[in-house]
């Protein structure tokens, strides 16, 4: 496939006050997220004394909401105005995260309120990811779909490099309830911003035509299955992810310290590496696109993002080369995980037609992330059967194989965005003029 070539080069995205409000509305709540995701359980651990396993289960619980989200996906499809549903889904995560500090400064915090909050906002999330896809190809023109990726990617790579940094200061300087304000406020500009892009969306009655929301949650699956390019890169994206979840940061965190010895500090610092990883390979994946192709980018991607976890299970000598191996392989997964997201996402934007994006995306979440914590409950299986080591080997292989998915699918031979579209018919992604 080579369609696509010589065309003038797009328009400067900074240039565009519309997805420049939308990328700093994300950006902000990426941040916020960070800040979450360290004081809610700490809220839980410090406050009311949780155990491992209800920490365990307060993560789960934020999973949870995307086992429904083919039937929400389904649901948003029917809605003409997916704006106001990102818009709504930024204002209940708010509300919901604010509800913490109420009950923390009136001493009613318990455990089943941080349960409550955990599922509402996972839900809020799911909700605003299955109104994202045909949000952002009315907000981006199919010739930007790369480097529009590239940047939200990348502001979201920074936030895992600085995020912890910015979110344990802030939790030991305001306390962990507190700190979460932050992270509701952060929502809230999202919202904000959101509310000041304007986009042209179909109307009610152009998107509204099936008359059964199960029959719509299944023919958004259906279309994925039948689909060659959806079908693989489903495949290819769940088993990868299964895998990864098999090794888990928890798993990989206990392998550096059982197993390599390293101290706390230095596993953080090789573990910050992989974030660092990940924010190059957001911002070089639009280049790396333009010269070996979209398709040839995702299949490296693939095995690049799971395969590195074998050299880290390799590990061994000296402290300084353990440490170095355990960051280098991180860093080589971060790369090659951007690398594979960037262009996956902008690839699915290019193939999936308009009224199918919030059902394709819903059939998405549920199978690809339904396998997550599938994956970490195998993987703590397997590490108390057969130990750390084989089974962060297990896991590399595993998710590098996953590449057999898309080798004989039409992915591998993809170059441009335009031309595997031009292939499957379609014309609801055409390049729209940007308005600012």
């Amino acid at each position: 496939m080579n369609g696509g070539r010589g065309r003038p080069p797009a328009i400067s995205l900074w240039r565009d006050r519309r997805f420049a409000r939308f990328w700093a509305g994300q950006s902000v709540s990426q941040f916020g997220d960070r800040i979450t995701e360290l004081a809610l359980p700490l809220i839980a651990v410090g406050a009311l004394n949780a155990s491992a396993n209800q920490v365990a289960w307060l993560t789960a619980l934020v999973w949870t909401p995307n086992l429904l989200a083919i039937v929400l996906g389904a649901w948003v499809d029917q809605q003409a105005g997916k704006r106001r549903l990102m818009i709504l889904a930024d204002l209940l995560r708010t509300a919901v995260l604010l509800s913490l500090p109420v009950a923390y400064v009136l001493g009613a915090v318990t455990l089943t309120h941080l349960y409550v909050v955990a599922i509402l906002a996972g839900a809020a999330g799911v909700l605003f990811n299955t109104a994202y896809p045909p949000f952002f190809v009315r907000l981006v023109p199919r010739a930007s779909y790369i480097d529009a990726n590239s940047k939200l990617s990348a502001s979201r790579s920074v936030s895992q490099v600085a995020g912890p940094a910015i979110g344990g200061a802030l939790v030991q300087a305001l306390t962990a309830p507190v700190a979460i304000v932050v992270d509701a406020l952060t929502f809230l500009v999202s919202a904000v911003l959101i509310g000041r892009i304007r986009v042209e969306e179909p109307p009610a009655a152009a998107v509204a035509t099936a008359p059964s929301l199960l029959r719509r949650a299944r023919e958004g699956l259906a279309f994925v299955v039948r689909h060659p390019v959806l079908r693989a890169t489903l495949g290819c994206a769940a088993t990868v992810n299964f895998f990864t979840f098999v090794a888990g940061s928890g798993l990989l965190v206990l392998f550096a310290s059982r197993s390599l010895g390293l101290p706390a500090g230095v596993i953080g610092a090789a573990l910050g590496a992989g974030a660092t990883g990940a924010l190059l390979g957001a911002v070089a994946a639009p280049a790396l696109s333009r010269r070996h192709g979209v398709g040839r980018s995702i299949v490296v991607g693939a095995v690049l993002f799971p395969a590195p976890i074998a050299i880290a299970a390799a590990a061994d000598g000296p402290l300084w080369l353990r440490a170095g191996v355990l960051a280098a392989s991180q860093f080589a997964s971060g790369f090659g995980v951007m690398l594979f997201d960037v262009n996956l996402n902008s690839l699915q934007a290019a193939v999936i037609p308009d009224g199918m994006r919030s059902r394709v995306a819903g059939a998405y979440s549920t199978v690809n992330y339904g396998v997550r914590p599938v994956g970490a409950v195998v993987g703590g299986v397997l590490a108390t059967l057969v130990g750390l080591r084989p089974t962060l080997l297990v896991a590399a292989v595993g998710g590098a194989l996953s590449v057999l998915w898309l080798l004989p699918s039409p992915v591998p031979r993809t170059r441009s965005l335009d031309a595997v579209a031009a292939e499957a018919g379609d014309t609801d992604g055409v390049d729209r003029p940007v308005v600012r």
